[in-house]
């Protein structure tokens, strides 16, 4: 082969070698870039995942703080006399709320909320209350007052019930957090056998208007009306039937 045939076979083939080579350099670059732009995509869901991980913990830590779990389960502490059968207890009469709070609306509207409540819940039948606040100035008895056991006897003798339902008011109040203000309410419920005057079921609770998960979220507090519902219906929930 001539000389300068050659050089230009070598020069083809040292141009050749260049250009694999060039390609061949490529690859990891091409690779880099794809990685690089993979990587973020996989790093954003991780840490998408991640907030909502954080978020569902932070949720369920509040909702341990504030001793909520799921709607009207009850935690309300009560007491239930041993050997007693309330299958007996058909009607009973919801007396006039002891009012022990500065509040001088909240009491009747707990007493007719547990009137309500209890009806609706089937619990018991309910004499109407104009025919026990009756009985009651009858018996000269002041509304919200304590009754000894000759008393609670003639007024189940009156109205005919097996039962009667007294309320005790302690707190109905606003309580501010910040620069917002919540209801507070704190009943207790006890129901007397009237033949006997024993109280075979008390039980009493606390509920706010706020929380740390509605705050956690933005939600609006609790009006007092709802906080009343609430309160009751995991009172009344104590109740064996």
């Amino acid at each position: 082969m001539p000389s300068w045939q050659n050089s230009m076979f070598k020069l083809f083939l040292l141009n050749g070698l260049m250009k694999d080579t060039k390609v061949e350099e490529r690859k990891p670059v091409r690779n880099k870039v794809w990685l690089s732009s993979a990587i973020p995509g996989r790093s954003g869901s991780f840490f998408g995942l991640g907030k909502i991980f954080f978020c569902t913990l932070l949720v369920a830590v509040s909702f341990g703080m504030t001793g909520c779990s799921l709607p009207f389960v009850g935690k309300s502490k009560a007491f239930v006399r041993e050997n007693v059968d309330f299958e007996f207890v058909k009607k009973i009469a919801v007396l006039p709320v002891e009012n022990n709070s500065k509040d001088e609306f909240a009491p009747e509207l707990v007493r007719d909320l547990a009137i309500t409540r209890i009806l609706a819940a089937k619990l018991f039948d309910v004499t109407d209350k104009g025919l026990v606040d009756s009985a009651l100035r009858e018996e000269a008895i002041d509304r919200g007052k304590p009754l000894d056991a000759p008393t609670i006897k003639r007024l189940g003798q009156k109205l005919n019930v097996q039962a009667l339902l007294l309320s005790t008011l302690d707190i109905a109040a606003d309580s501010r957090q910040g620069s917002m203000s919540y209801p507070e309410i704190s009943v207790t419920l006890r129901m007397v056998e009237v033949e006997s005057g024993l109280v075979i079921w008390q039980a009493g609770g606390h509920q706010s208007g706020d929380s740390v998960w509605r705050r956690l979220f933005g939600l609006a507090g609790r009006d007092k009306y709802q906080v009343t519902v609430s309160l009751l219906e995991d009172i009344l929930h104590t109740i064996p039937r």
